[in-house]
């Protein structure tokens, strides 16, 4: 899903622009060096989802897309970015975006030391945007890694539960895109009854793309993901679709024989296909399309009617993405 193409806004090309500019300003170091490698998944691109949540929470509270909004959205996108740095390093990873991973470029110690540099700037720009900006990031902050702990404290292990699965999305995924929405909605002047719903609204929908990336990890194409579809499964991140076919008889059997440890080759394509023609791509769309139906409960008639349209627009087209693909 391209989300500027999904929400269709005219005011997002100009804001954008900005963001571009005001990342890779931010992203700069005394050192060359430094600037080069902090700005190196900056250069590769981007969707850009987060600050583009942020943009366009503002707008739904009919404010203006504001040096402050832009700035709250860079903040939110150098976390992200950080996240990734440090994931790389975690997954051994070699490429992200279509480029070598910084780890894979540079090694692990410049990867993790420049992910922790723009984390001080994204903390940095959070002060400069108030304390109650600065608290909100410092426990996104927070969330991220406790969700990353959960995640790795249940890799192959196969009895992982929903309510695990579920804790370890809140504070990987929904915590920053909440958090982009609030921040955007806090800096616009909102009145707090509108910022908290549009906090929700990115909670929801975060759960919901956390999910939908779970299932094309199964049922996608590398073309699409950037992956090979079953890496989850491989590395041993049993998600909410392997959860669910490990409930299904005619595949459970099977499956727990090949999971639990790490899987490569024609292990690996036989568990996707396993968790593929279960029940469990079903069942995991049917909750992604819940928590979108939540998401977009929370858009009402306080809001800009064109941008809450805009939103429930997106929402849904990442719904029908991955219908797409599993049909």
């Amino acid at each position: 899903m391209n989300p500027i193409e999904a929400l269709s806004l005219p005011e997002l090309s100009p804001a954008l622009e900005n963001l571009e500019v005001q990342l890779r300003k931010s992203a700069g170091a005394d050192d060359p060096f430094l600037s080069e490698v902090a700005r190196h998944l900056i250069s590769a691109g981007g969707k850009r989802l987060r600050p583009i949540l942020g943009i366009v929470s503002a707008l739904a509270c009919n404010g203006e897309v504001t040096n402050e909004v832009i700035l709250g959205g860079v903040a939110v996108e150098l976390v992200h970015l950080a996240s990734l740095y440090h994931d790389d390093v975690m997954d051994e990873a070699t490429d992200r975006r279509g480029v070598p991973s910084v780890n894979s470029r540079w090694g692990n110690n410049i990867a993790v030391v420049s992910g922790d540099f723009l984390l001080a700037r994204a903390a940095a720009i959070a002060a400069s945007l108030g304390t109650e900006v600065a608290q909100l990031l410092a426990d996104t902050l927070a969330n991220l890694c406790e969700g990353q702990i959960i995640e790795c404290q249940s890799l192959f292990d196969l009895d992982r539960t929903e309510e695990v699965y579920f804790k370890a999305v809140s504070g990987k995924t929904s915590s920053l895109m909440s958090t982009s929405c609030r921040i955007g909605a806090l800096v616009s002047g909102s009145p707090r009854a509108l910022v908290d719903r549009l906090t929700k609204f990115g909670d929801y929908f975060g759960t919901a793309f956390q999910i939908l990336d779970d299932i094309l990890d199964v049922i996608g194409d590398q073309a699409t993901t950037g992956k090979v579809a079953g890496q989850d499964l491989a590395e041993g991140v049993y998600n909410l679709p392997t959860i669910e076919a490990l409930q299904d008889p005619r595949v459970s059997q099977e499956l727990a024989g090949l999971l639990g440890r790490a899987l490569s080759g024609d292990d690996r394509v036989r568990a996707q296909k396993l968790v593929a023609t279960s029940n469990a791509i079903e069942y995991s769309s049917k909750v992604a399309s819940r928590f979108v139906d939540l998401a977009i409960d929370q858009l009402d008639e306080s809001m800009d009617p064109g941008v809450a349209n805009a939103l429930a627009r997106m929402a849904t087209q990442m719904i029908s993405q991955v219908s797409k693909s599993a049909a």
